[in-house]
């Protein structure tokens, strides 16, 4: 069975993009819950950084992560594809 590369690249972006878009919302709500969960993810005390979130931000990161996520994902079921040949 071989994957559509380009639907999953779609896909890859799209859910990063909704990722994208709960996490940024998360930070705006409960901002000093998402640095202590952003520092234990990163193994780091981030705790005298603050976020610095304004709309152009936003965008860049969204358009950023879901091009990121989209060629990744393209690439994945390419390769995965390449591989399943017979």
């Amino acid at each position: 069975m071989n994957l559509n590369a380009i639907k999953f690249g779609w896909a890859s972006a799209i859910s990063f993009s909704i990722a994208w878009l709960v996490c940024s919302l998360l930070v705006w709500v409960i901002p000093d819950s998402m640095m202590r969960v952003s520092g234990g993810m990163l193994h780091m005390d981030l705790s005298a950084m603050g976020w610095h979130m304004s709309l152009v931000n936003f965008s860049l990161g969204l358009i950023g992560w879901a091009l990121t996520a989209g060629i990744i994902g393209w690439l994945l079921a390419a390769i995965y594809n390449m591989l399943n040949t017979k």
